[in-house]
């Protein structure tokens, strides 16, 4: 296969796979809102940042081992590449252990912590407790994605994402509608998706198609350390983006009041599919790259990386295009009362935010470019700068001044920044680096 159909192959099907995801969590969020009202919603924000750090958790382990594994397989270190899955296999365990006691015997107090008052204490509890006993589930299904990916199989890996994603929309129909399950059924939905996505993936497994199995071996610090510099990235990305969310809905609260909110929630639902597909391209890459450089393809990396950069600019300019012309009518779909302030504000947020785009896409590949090629600092800072460092200064500086308008402008700044010193870095470390 062309090194051109080869990524055309990995990043369509990573795209459709992310963008399944993101409906899952669009469709989830609707149901809720719809069966439980605000408090059910509300219990589920809270939950959020929870589900963020598990989910993370698994993407840091999944993407930094199955970068490493890559490596290995293209340097045909055989038995080094079994190591890996087996590390990466025992910290599933360890942080699965860890989460699980701690819905077992923790999930009340982090209610408390998040804040849940008495109206949403009870439904948030129960969200949390169920959700941190199936948060090795989780785990798992995220690390095993990855590794089929990796191993050759992007198809198995999207058909999998998408099972579990479309079983969770069906399941919540179900348990919330049909059985009036309430909150319970809503996180039953959930904690089931990641079952049905590992249950596709066994007949990849039973088909005896995986190149990578269970090894004995000695706990190697080194392979430890590389899982989990190569990883952090992901982590962070999903961490952050909670973090985030909780911040700028405290800073438009204090601007606009619950219209604002209402209005950032629509925008923020939107960003989640757009970051969706830019993840999908990022992640297409990865394993492509990180083969070629364990081959030690230079020229071939670079094209990988100029096709992945090219595709970021055409969807972004695409995207934009959309957003750009199409705001009034996507806020209508939100607004269903016709509140004229919430849909002033909507679109004039839509305009500004979504202006990011391309430089959040081209961010998004750079990231994982540098962890794919064995280069964990700067993909570290870029998602650090993204994640906490820069976007959250740089809202409440340009709120305090520009109010809603600044605050719009705050995401759009921050990842322009950052993309400035992504490419001052590759600019200045590409010779030596590679």
């Amino acid at each position: 296969m062309s090194c051109f159909k080869e990524y055309l192959k990995y990043v369509t099907l990573n795209i459709l796979g992310m963008l399944g995801l993101s409906c899952y969590i669009l469709a989830d969020t609707y149901f809720v809102s719809k069966g439980m009202g605000s408090n059910g919603l509300a219990a589920l924000n809270l939950a959020i940042p929870v589900y963020s750090f598990i989910h993370g958790t698994g993407l840091m382990l999944g993407m930094g081992g199955a970068a490493r594994y890559s490596m290995m397989k293209g340097q045909g270190r055989e038995e080094e590449k079994n190591h890996v899955f087996t590390h990466i296999m025992c910290l599933v365990c360890g942080f699965g252990i860890l989460f699980f006691l701690t819905g077992l015997l923790g999930a009340g107090t982090i209610t408390r912590l998040l804040g849940a008052d008495k109206a949403v204490y009870s439904m948030c509890n129960t969200y949390l407790k169920i959700l941190l006993l199936f948060a090795p589930a989780f785990m798992l299904n995220d690390v095993l994605i990855c590794f089929v990916r990796n191993d050759g199989a992007p198809g198995h890996s999207m058909m999998a994402m998408l099972g579990g994603s479309f079983s969770n929309i069906i399941l919540d129909y179900v348990f919330i509608f049909y059985l009036n399950m309430g909150i319970l059924g809503a996180v039953l939905a959930t904690g089931l998706a990641p079952l049905i996505s590992l249950v596709i993936l066994s007949s990849f497994f039973m088909r005896g198609k995986n190149q990578f199995h269970f090894t004995r071996c000695k706990i190697n610090p080194g392979i430890l350390g590389y899982i989990f510099a190569g990883g952090i990235p992901s982590l962070v990305a999903e961490v952050s983006s909670g973090v985030v969310m909780m911040i700028f809905n405290r800073i438009v609260l204090g601007i606009l009041g619950n219209i604002g909110v209402a209005a950032y929630g629509i925008i923020a639902n939107l960003s989640l599919v757009v970051i969706a597909v830019y993840t999908g391209v990022a992640q297409g890459i990865q394993p492509i790259i990180s083969r070629y450089y364990g081959m030690q393809q230079i020229e071939k990396i670079q094209k990988v990386f100029r096709y992945a950069a090219g595709t970021v600019i055409l969807l972004s300019m695409l995207l934009y295009f959309f957003l750009f012309f199409g705001a009034d009518p996507i806020a209508a779909i939100f607004n269903s009362e016709g509140k004229q302030e919430l849909q002033t504000v909507a679109v004039a947020g839509i305009k500004l935010y979504f202006t990011a785009c391309v430089f959040a896409g081209l961010n998004i590949v750079m990231s994982i470019y540098f962890t794919s090629t064995d280069r964990a600092k700067p993909a570290n800072i870029i998602s650090l700068l993204r994640g906490f460092f820069l976007i959250i200064p740089t809202a409440f500086i340009l709120s305090a001044v520009w109010k809603m308008t600044g605050l719009w402008m705050a995401f759009p700044l921050t990842e322009m920044v950052v993309f400035v010193i992504g490419v001052i870095w590759i600019a200045s470390k590409e010779r030596c680096s590679i």
